[in-house]
C-alpha cells in the first residue's frame, strides 16, 4: 500500500455529496458522463474561460485546526464598550438544545405553519417578551438589527403619520451606528434628518421622531414631557430602548410613544463581532398592517384547535412587490428564539435580578469614583458610567491602564471615558476598573448600593406574567420544553426540504462548531482593530475566495441578509451614478420572473420599476428588454436580474442582456440567490454583471434557522467598489470614507462567517465544482422522474433545467379541484416540507433538491409526489369525494386517527400512505390552519391568563 493514498484531503466533499449515486442518476438522464451532462445542460456561451482559482481542500480536522489558529489571533478582552453590545451568558441548556441543535437551526421560515408549531410558539414567546417590556399590544417576530429597525420605524412613521412634512427628528443621543444607517435610508426616501437636543424636538415640524432610551453615553432621561408635546402636534414617536433596561424602566408605551425598537442581544445572544442578533419592533395596534417584518399570530386549525401562523402575509414583498412596506425577507428568527428562551428560562425574577445586578455594579462603581473626587458626568444612568477627567492626558492614562488590565473601555472624546456594565460583570471587575480609573490599589465597596434611577423613571407594572415565563426554571423542565417544541417542527434533520430558490442544503457539523468558540463569539464589533486580527484574516480569506468564484474586484460583507445585499448592491449603483453626475437615472428594469424582494428594494432606493416581459420558455424577452432600455435610455439606472432565472433555467442571452443595459447607460445588478448553479461553471462579473449579492445562507451553507440568520455580501466591479457601505465607527477597508452604512455592524453578522469559511475550506476547488454539478444533476433527475406525472413548466438547453424545476399543477387542479395548497399540505403526511408554492408562477411547485441530497432521499420525495398524483386521480375519477379525501383534509394529526373515523379512505391511507412513512413518522401537531380567521382576528401574543385558568 502507498502511504500517500491513505490520506484524503477531499474526504469532506464525499460526505457533502453522494458520489456513489452518479452512475444511476446519469443513466436515468441518458448521459454517459458528468462532463457530457454539464455540456448538455449549461450553455457554452456562459462558461468561464479559466479554472476556478481556489485552494485545494482540507479535511475536517485540518480545517478546524487552521481556523482555530486564525481565531487565536483575536484578543478577548473584557468588553465595557457598550453602544448596544454587551457580554451576556447563553444558558447552557439553550446553547446545546437550540443554538447547537439542527432541529432548530436547519428549519425553514415557517410558511408551512402546520409543521412549524414549535418554533412559531418560540417566536410568539419572543413577541410576548417585547410586548411586556415595551408596553405595546403588538410586536413583530424580529428584524435584522437596531439600526435597521430604526430606519424601518422612520419609514413606518411616514406611512402612518398625518403631518405633511418630510423632516424627521433624531435625538443626538442615538447610537452613531443607528444614525449612520438612518442617513442612508432617509436619502432615498427623500427625508430630511434633523439631529438635535431631545428636549427641543417639539420646536420644529416633523412627521416623526426617534429618541434613545438610555443615551449612547449612558444617561437616562425622562422623555414623557417632550413626547407629549410632540404627540400634541401629531408627530409619530419612536423610542429605541435598551431591552435589559426596560426590565426596570417605564415602558416606551407608558412614556407616550407610538413605536419601540431595539436589539435583544443582551438576552443571551453573544456579541459575535456584531451579529447576528434579533432586533425587536413593537407598536400600537392601529399600525399593524403597515409594520415591517414578520408577525406571528394565533389562529385556529380545521378542528377548531388554536394554531400559530405567520400573520398578515399580504404585506410581504413577494405579494406587494414595489408597494411592500419593506424588502425584509430573511429576519433573525433563530436569535429571536434564543432571546425569548432566555426570558422563559430566567423568568421575571431572574431577569430582574440580572438587570438590578448590572445597575447596582454601575452605581457602586460611580459612587466609588465620586468619593475619590472624579467627575461622573451623568447623575442618572442604568449601566454606563461616563467620567470626564478634564484633560486628554489623564483620559489617555486611564484608557491605557484599563487596556493593560484586559479591559476595553469606550473613549467618548478627548477627556471622557465610559465603562458599560453587563450581565457577566463581577465584583473583581469593580476592583480592577477602580484601579485603572483612580490609580489606587484598594477600595472597599459597600454591600448596600443606592441605585441611580429616580423612582419616577421606574416601571410599576408586572412583566412576564404568562405561565410560559414561570414554568421552566429548572434545567430538566427547560430541556423538556425545548424538546417538546422541537418535535412539533419538521427540519432538515428529518427529511429534505426542496424549496426552490431557497437552497436548503446540508449544514455540516464541522461548519457549525466554530460559531460558539469564544474567540469569535465574545468579540465586540467596535473592539480595537489590534484585537480583531483573526476576524480580519477570516474576512480576507473569504474575500479572496468569493472574488475568485464570482470574478468581482471587491467584496463588502456588511449586508446581513439577502434583501440587505440587494439594497446595498443597488445603493452602490445609485451612488456611483450620482458621482458621475447622472442622478436623474431612476428607472429600474425588472423581469417578470424576478424575486419579489427585487421590486421592493428598487422602490426603497427611489427607483421606478419597469417590468420586462418573459417569453414562453421563461426567459427574458430580449426584444422587450431592448425596446424598454432604449425607451428609457437617458433615465435607465439598472436592471435587476436573477441568474439562473427564477424559472430555473440558464438564459443563453445573459451576455446580450448585460450588453444592452450597458449600451443604454445602465448598470447590471445580478441577484445571486441562485449562485449555487454558477460556481466553477461561470462567473457573474465575466458575463457582464456589475454587482451581485450572495446569499451565504443559501449557496454557502449558513443555515436558515427557522427564518434567519442570513448574510448577503456583495461583489462589486472596481468602479462600484468605492460606493459600497461604509461605517461610522469601523474602517471597512473597502468603501470610500464618506459612504454611510446599511447595517449596525461594519461586517454584518460576522460571527456566522466561519460557517462559510469552513465550507469553502473543506470543499476546496474540486469540491465546489462538484457541488455545482451535483446541484444540476439532482435537479434534472427530479425533473425527469416527475415529468412522467407532472408537466415541467420551463426548460432550457436540450430540455434541461438548471438547479431547480417548476412542476405545473394547474391541469390537475382544473380536472380534479385539488389545489397546489392541498398537495403541499398532503406532503406533510408523507414527512416532507412542501417545495415553494405558487412562486414565481401561481398553481405550481418550484422544487430545488440541492447537491447534498442522496438518490435514496430524492427517490422517497419523488415517490411521495407520484403517490399523491394517484390520490388526485382517485378524486378526479370520483372514487373519493372532492370535499372529503386525504388531500383536502391534510395534514392528519395523531388525534385524527385515534378518534371516530367516517372518511371514505382508511386511517392507514391517511397517515401511512407509503411504507417508508411508517418507519419514521412525523406527526403534524395541528390540522390545516385557517389563515383568514387569523388575519381577521389578529392576536400576536401568548394566550390571555384566563385561558390558562380555564
Amino acid at each position: 500500500m502507498k502511504l500517500s493514498e491513505l490520506f484524503n484531503p477531499n474526504e469532506f466533499a464525499a460526505r457533502h455529496l453522494s458520489f456513489g449515486d452518479e452512475a444511476a442518476l446519469l443513466e436515468t438522464l441518458g448521459e454517459k458522463s458528468m462532463d457530457d451532462f454539464v455540456g448538455n445542460t449549461v450553455p457554452q456561451s456562459i462558461r468561464m474561460p479559466s479554472e476556478l482559482d481556489l485552494p485545494e481542500a482540507l479535511t475536517e480536522a485540518d480545517a478546524l485546526a487552521k481556523l482555530k489558529g486564525i481565531a487565536s489571533k483575536n484578543v478577548i478582552n473584557k468588553s465595557y464598550i457598550g453602544l448596544g453590545y454587551y457580554p451576556t451568558r447563553v444558558p447552557n441548556v439553550i446553547l446545546r438544545n437550540v443554538l447547537e441543535n439542527p432541529g432548530w437551526y436547519t428549519a425553514y421560515t415557517p410558511y408551512q405553519a402546520e409543521i412549524a408549531q414549535g418554533r412559531l410558539e418560540a417566536l410568539l414567546n419572543f413577541q410576548q417578551v417585547c410586548i411586556d417590556l415595551t408596553g405595546f399590544p403588538v410586536a413583530g417576530a424580529s428584524l435584522l438589527d437596531e439600526a435597521t429597525a430604526a430606519a424601518e420605524a422612520m419609514a413606518m412613521a411616514h406611512r402612518v403619520g398625518k403631518v405633511k412634512s418630510e423632516r424627521f427628528f433624531v435625538d443626538a443621543r442615538v447610537y452613531p451606528q443607528t444614525l449612520d444607517v438612518m442617513k442612508t435610508r432617509a436619502k432615498y426616501f427623500g427625508f430630511e434628518l434633523v439631529v438635535g437636543d431631545f428636549a427641543k424636538a417639539d420646536e420644529g415640524e416633523y412627521f416623526g421622531a426617534l429618541f434613545q432610551y438610555v443615551g449612547k453615553d449612558g444617561d437616562v432621561q425622562d422623555l414623557q414631557s417632550v413626547i407629549g408635546r410632540l404627540k400634541a402636534k401629531s408627530t409619530i414617536v419612536a423610542v429605541a430602548a435598551d431591552i435589559m433596561s426596560l426590565v426596570l424602566l417605564k415602558s416606551p408605551a407608558e412614556l407616550g410613544a407610538d413605536i419601540a425598537l431595539g436589539n435583544t442581544q443582551r438576552f443571551g445572544v453573544p456579541m459575535g463581532f456584531g451579529g447576528p442578533h434579533a432586533a425587536y419592533f413593537a407598536f400600537k395596534d392601529e399600525f399593524k398592517r403597515s409594520a415591517p417584518g414578520r408577525i406571528i399570530g394565533v389562529s385556529k386549525d380545521a378542528s377548531g384547535k388554536p394554531a400559530l401562523r405567520m400573520a398578515l402575509s399580504t404585506r410581504e414583498q413577494h405579494i406587494r412587490r414595489e408597494k411592500a412596506t419593506s424588502n425584509i425577507c430573511t429576519a433573525q428568527a433563530l436569535l429571536a428564539n434564543l432571546a425569548g428562551m432566555y426570558a422563559v428560562y430566567h423568568g421575571p425574577e431572574g431577569v430582574k435580578r440580572i438587570a438590578n445586578r448590572i445597575h447596582a455594579l454601575a452605581s457602586a462603581f460611580a459612587d466609588a469614583l465620586v468619593s475619590d473626587g472624579l467627575n461622573v458626568v451623568h447623575e442618572v444612568f442604568f449601566d454606563t458610567v461616563t467620567v470626564d477627567f478634564g484633560s486628554k492626558e489623564k483620559a489617555d492614562q486611564v484608557f491605557a491602564a484599563a487596556l493593560e488590565s484586559g479591559y476595553n473601555l469606550r473613549r467618548i472624546n478627548d477627556t471622557q471615558v465610559a465603562a458599560a456594565f453587563h450581565e457577566t460583570s463581577a465584583y473583581e471587575d469593580l476592583v480592577d476598573l477602580y484601579r485603572a480609573f483612580t490609580g489606587k490599589d484598594t477600595f472597599t465597596f459597600a454591600d448596600d448600593v443606592k441605585g441611580r434611577l429616580n423612582a419616577e423613571l421606574l416601571r410599576q407594572d408586572d412583566i412576564l406574567q404568562h405561565p410560559v415565563f414561570n414554568s421552566y426554571h429548572t434545567e430538566h423542565e427547560m430541556l423538556r420544553y425545548l424538546k417538546k417544541l422541537e418535535d412539533r417542527d419538521l427540519a432538515m434533520n428529518r427529511s429534505m426540504i426542496s424549496l426552490g430558490s431557497c437552497t436548503m442544503k446540508l449544514n455540516a457539523t464541522a461548519e457549525m462548531l466554530p460559531i460558539t468558540w469564544a474567540e469569535f463569539s465574545d468579540i465586540h464589533p467596535y473592539a480595537p482593530e489590534t484585537q480583531t486580527a483573526g476576524y480580519r484574516e477570516l474576512l480576507t480569506d473569504m474575500e479572496n475566495s468569493l472574488k475568485a468564484i464570482t470574478g468581482f474586484d471587491a467584496i463588502s460583507f456588511q449586508p446581513n441578509s439577502g434583501a440587505q445585499g440587494e439594497y446595498s448592491g443597488m445603493l452602490a449603483i445609485r451612488r456611483y451614478q450620482e458621482a458621475q453626475g447622472e442622478a436623474q437615472r431612476n428607472i429600474c428594469l425588472i423581469p417578470k420572473s424576478a424575486h419579489g424582494t427585487n421590486p421592493a428594494t428598487a422602490a426603497m432606493l427611489g427607483l421606478k420599476v419597469v417590468v420586462v416581459d418573459t417569453d414562453e420558455h421563461g426567459n427574458v424577452n430580449i426584444d422587450d428588454l431592448k425596446a424598454k432600455a432604449e425607451q428609457y435610455r437617458d433615465a435607465l439606472s439598472a436592471i435587476m436580474i436573477t441568474y439562473p432565472s427564477t424559472h430555473g433555467v440558464y438564459e443563453e442571452g445573459i451576455r446580450d442582456i448585460c450588453r444592452i443595459i450597458h449600451e443604454n447607460g445602465g448598470q447590471v445588478y445580478m441577484d445571486g440567490a441562485n449562485l449555487n448553479a454558477q460556481i466553477g461553471i461561470m462567473q457573474p462579473a465575466e458575463v457582464g454583471a456589475d454587482v451581485l449579492h450572495m446569499n451565504l445562507h443559501k449557496t454557502f451553507c449558513i443555515p436558515h434557522g427557522g427564518g434567519g440568520p442570513g448574510m448577503g455580501p456583495i461583489g462589486l466591479k472596481a468602479h462600484l467598489a468605492p460606493f459600497a457601505p461604509g461605517h461610522a465607527l469601523t474602517d471597512t477597508h473597502s468603501a470610500s470614507t464618506d459612504q454611510t452604512a446599511v447595517a449596525a455592524a461594519a461586517f454584518g453578522s460576522a460571527s456566522i462567517l466561519p460557517i462559510t469559511w469552513m465550507y469553502l475550506t473543506m470543499m476546496g476547488k474540486q469540491g465546489m465544482e462538484h457541488a455545482t454539478r451535483w446541484a444540476l444533476l439532482n435537479a434534472n433527475y427530479v425533473a425527469k422522474r416527475l415529468s412522467e406525472d407532472y408537466p415541467v413548466l420551463y426548460t432550457g438547453k436540450n430540455g434541461r433545467v438548471a438547479h431547480e424545476c417548476i412542476v405545473d399543477l394547474r391541469p390537475l387542479k382544473a380536472e380534479s379541484g385539488i389545489t397546489e395548497t392541498d398537495i403541499a399540505k398532503r406532503l406533510m403526511d408523507y414527512g416532507f416540507h412542501a417545495p415553494t408554492v405558487s412562486f414565481p408562477v401561481a398553481g405550481t411547485l418550484m422544487i430545488e433538491p440541492t447537491e447534498s441530497e442522496s438518490k435514496a432521499e430524492l427517490d422517497r420525495f419523488i415517490a411521495a409526489l407520484k403517490q399523491i398524483k394517484q390520490e388526485v386521480l382517485k378524486v378526479e375519477r370520483g372514487e373519493w369525494p372532492k370535499e372529503d379525501n386525504p388531500l383536502v383534509n391534510a395534514p392528519h394529526t395523531a388525534s385524527d386517527v385515534t378518534g371516530d373515523w367516517a372518511h371514505p379512505y382508511s386511517r392507514e391511507e391517511a397517515v401511512f400512505p407509503l411504507p417508508f412513512v411508517r418507519e419514521h413518522k412525523f406527526w403534524p401537531f395541528v390540522n390545516r390552519v385557517d389563515d383568514v380567521y387569523g388575519d381577521r382576528n389578529l392576536v400576536c401574543s401568548c394566550p390571555p391568563m384566563e385561558n390558562y385558568e380555564d
